[in-house]
């Protein structure tokens, strides 16, 4: 009987991680370019990269190797890395710029890259 119980609550992750993502999209489409029409060099910023589910590959060790692709080493990804996520969704958090977002969003098994957003509830003080 306790499966039921983790499926919904499998579900209900999946549901909100869906959300997020748009949200997410709908809410950045214009930064990059306001960035880049400035002329100068962003910072790095947090962003998430949703990718393929790796087939014969650990998924930690596949993300590593799709950040390499674009940082140039095993070494710049693992530092950049700040986070591989393997139950919901498959993909990771890592700071890019706005021109690595474009790179790593060329490389196979990529689907989606958006920058991370922190969502604050509202009403949380009917909560107490």
């Amino acid at each position: 009987m306790g499966t039921p119980f983790v499926l919904r609550i499998s579900e209900l992750a999946i549901l909100v991680l869906f959300a997020s993502v748009c949200i997410a999209m709908s809410d950045s489409a214009a930064t990059p370019l306001d960035q880049h029409a400035t002329g100068s060099s962003p910072a790095p910023a947090v962003h998430i990269v949703y990718t393929e589910r790796p087939q014969d590959e650990e998924p930690e060790a596949y993300h590593i190797r799709t950040l390499s692709a674009v940082l140039g080493s095993e070494e710049a990804a693992k530092e950049a890395l700040l986070y591989s996520y393997k139950s919901a969704a498959s993909g990771f958090s890592a700071k890019l710029t706005p021109e690595q977002v474009e790179q790593i969003s060329q490389q196979p098994g990529v689907l989606q890259v958006v920058p991370s957003r922190t969502y604050q509830l509202h009403g949380a003080n009917n909560l107490h």
